[in-house]
């Protein structure tokens, strides 16, 4: 079973039905809806703070995966570089999922490929909160045996649709909380 496919436990909550959907930004004026300078994004200045705030959320999506494809290529389920992109669920997940893997005598190969669309943003002048949709791709993320290098994965990976909220930390970065992984052929 590929990461993706041992996380399918975790549910995902709704988040409230107010701020901005879609991925357009959103508008705002000089002080208030502008990105500020001095931000890590490598955006512009003049960049709307919401369509910089759901990049940045998209950003920490994907590495978040990447982090997680990384570390499982030694099944380190206490990596540090896990809680660069991921808190709370989201983070508790992936060390389990990892530390299974350790206990089974599983690595991961590959990586996923993500596409993420920003499907909620909130509130939204100057969003904290997205919610991220993804149809996941994880055909070259695969399992193997740490002793023997053959294949574990009883499934060929694919794709699957994935939901996550991303929400800005007080020090201004962008972490993934929480995530649910559907089942395999979901999008």
């Amino acid at each position: 079973m590929t990461g993706w496919g041992a996380t399918t436990a975790l549910l995902l909550a709704s988040c409230s039905a107010s701020g901005t959907t879609g991925s357009e930004p959103a508008s705002g004026d000089a002080t208030s809806g502008r990105a500020e300078s001095g931000t890590t994004s490598g955006l512009p200045s003049s960049v709307p703070l919401a369509y910089a705030a759901k990049e940045q959320a998209k950003a920490a999506y994907v590495a978040m995966w990447q982090d997680m494809a990384q570390a499982g290529r030694t099944s380190d389920w206490r990596s540090p570089k896990l809680a660069t992109h991921a808190t709370g669920d989201a983070l508790s997940v992936m060390s389990r999922v990892l530390y299974a893997d350790h206990r089974n005598g599983l690595v991961s190969k590959g990586g996923p490929k993500n596409h993420p669309e920003v499907t909620l943003a909130s509130p939204s002048a100057r969003p904290s909160t997205v919610m991220i949709s993804d149809c996941g791709d994880s055909t070259d993320w695969l399992q193997y045996r740490k002793d023997t290098g053959e294949l574990a994965d009883d499934e060929p990976g694919g794709r699957r649709a994935i939901t996550a909220e991303v929400k800005r930390m007080e020090d201004g970065t962008w972490k993934v909380t929480r995530f649910a992984v559907e089942r395999l052929g979901s999008c």
